[in-house]
């Protein structure tokens, strides 16, 4: 399937945001393909890897492309479009007439799709943001977003850390090459065994309470640590109060095994600011403590950078007009995550580093400055397919809509176990003609509650037994956060897929170990 020689287009250049501000951003002019998915990139993207760019010029969104539903307003009991960005391989995925097919015959059942050149390129437009603002930092992938070992491989390749919370997970990483002394080991009460190997391998650990503290002073072992503070006012179960943290400070000697790097937090939420006066503050607790003869030379901020998956028009649409009648069954009530965020990732981390020149202040003190994002390392690096294996006919209000039945379950869409709904459509495979078709997508289990998809979804045409659907951008924490083998069905495998400039090549993901 060609795509027509005017699609790729240049982009428009982005709108410029006020530190921490909320503006829109432009993703540049639009063509069609065959397929029905629109692309913002230009034909340099199509040609191989995108570089990181200079972070002032905006968010990377090139190769980005959107679903193109045709039928008209959808009716009063079924949701509008929402299609979401998709990275340039996974557009190329969607385009090839046979390997997607080929794919699922080989699999035999739903799978993963994973594209590390773009977590490579995500994290590049992170580290792009600190060189632009003249600060050291560091980079930390949250591994809990993720398992696929092609995502830590992409991390060492890259230059960036780990995050982890586990014994399993810091042998992950070490055996996809992330060096010991580039993981960050958070989570609370950590186990002595997880001490124990992350101060072998020269881990920054992250102590959570102070009896966590006295459990690795016990080791005797030479350490690393972050004390991570408790931000005031909040209720977090996690992290140590001001008094906590005096006396966790008074407890380290300055001369002994135990290095005290620096201090951590972590925030609910999305909010730039809070975030960028929050580290000001802990670059004031630095200097007391580098007073007090410890080197306090490093503070991370932790995660929540958002991801932009809709344009602003559908998810606004989506907000002030949402209806109960668009769903199936069980409407969420616990509401949803921003799915358009204008400020996403590395613009957000530019946001932080420029309110109230945080950036000068953590260089003219000498101060690295660590991240560990998740979701915004994984966006647009994968996909989640499921083969369609049957196919209901109901009506509501008289108007008719489908449901599905496909070869997996919600665990693999995690969204939908915390009362809420994984907004950006799913791509309906192969492009056939046909009529707007009202769809909600149930899973292969006996219980009524498992639904892929709540909504009835506008399809451009209606599914048959066979068909795929492609949920695009489930890397972050939806593809195997939950996922369980109920009924004893076999987890979703992992496919890696590159692209080069003929054609794509996939291969499995390495095992879990």
């Amino acid at each position: 399937m060609s795509t027509p020689p005017d699609a790729p287009r240049a982009e428009a250049p982005p709108t410029a945001a006020a530190p921490g501000s909320i503006a829109p951003v432009e993703t540049g002019h639009v063509g069609t393909t065959p397929g029905g998915i629109r692309s913002s990139g230009s034909a340099a993207v199509e040609a191989g890897p995108v570089k990181a760019v200079p972070v002032e010029e905006g968010p990377v969104v090139t190769g980005g492309g959107r679903q193109r539903v045709p039928g008209g307003e959808p009716g009063a009991h079924c949701a509008p479009a929402m299609p979401s960005y998709v990275d340039h391989v996974e557009r190329r995925l969607l385009d090839d007439p046979q390997v997607l097919g080929d794919i699922a015959d080989v699999v035999g059942g739903p799978f993963h799709v994973m594209y590390p050149e773009r977590v490579a390129r995500n994290i590049g437009t992170f580290q792009a943001a600190f060189g632009a603002a003249g600060v050291d930092g560091f980079v930390y992938f949250g591994k809990k977003a993720n398992k696929a070992a092609c995502v830590a491989r992409a991390c060492a390749d890259s230059g960036a850390g780990i995050d982890v919370a586990s014994a399993g997970e810091l042998v992950a990483a070490l055996a996809q090459g992330v060096r010991g002394e580039d993981l960050m080991i958070t989570g609370p009460a950590k186990s002595d065994e997880l001490l124990w190997l992350a101060a072998r391998h020269r881990a920054l650990i992250a102590i959570d309470a102070l009896d966590e503290l006295e459990r690795l002073v016990a080791l005797n072992l030479a350490a690393r640590i972050v004390l991570r503070a408790l931000p005031d006012g909040s209720t977090s179960r996690f992290g140590l109060a001001p008094g906590e943290l005096s006396q966790a400070v008074e407890r380290i000697d300055p001369g002994g095994p135990i290095l005290l790097s620096g201090f951590s937090f972590h925030l609910t939420g999305y909010d730039a600011i809070a975030r960028s006066e929050q580290a000001a503050a802990l670059i004031d607790l630095c200097l007391r403590t580098r007073a007090q003869g410890h080197p306090a030379d490093t503070i991370s901020i932790g995660g929540g950078f958002g991801v932009d998956y809709l344009d602003a028009a559908s998810w606004a649409r989506f907000r002030d007009t949402v209806s109960d009648n668009w769903f199936h069954a069980n409407p969420p009530k616990s509401g949803y995550y921003p799915y358009h965020f204008p400020v996403p990732g590395a613009a957000m981390l530019t946001a932080i580093l420029a309110h109230r020149d945080l950036a000068d202040r953590l260089r003219d003190n000498d101060i690295r400055l660590a991240v560990e994002p998740g979701r915004a390392l994984l966006d647009r690096a994968g996909s989640s397919v499921f083969r369609v294996q049957g196919v209901k006919s109901r009506t509501v209000g008289a108007e008719p809509y489908d449901i599905l039945t496909v070869d997996g379950t919600s665990l693999s869409l995690s969204e939908q176990w915390f009362d809420s709904e994984y907004l950006p459509d799913p791509v309906l495979w192969p492009v056939h003609p046909g009529h707007r078709t009202p769809t909600s997508v149930g899973a292969s289990t006996c219980l009524e509650s498992d639904l892929l998809s709540r909504r009835r979804i506008p399809l451009p045409r209606r599914a048959r037994v066979g068909d795929l659907l492609v949920y695009p951008n489930t890397a972050g924490y939806q593809m195997d956060s939950n996922e369980s083998p109920f009924h004893e069905l076999p987890l979703p495998p992992k496919v890696v897929l590159s692209a080069g400039p003929d054609r794509l090549r996939w291969r499995l993901d390495a095992p879990a170990r």
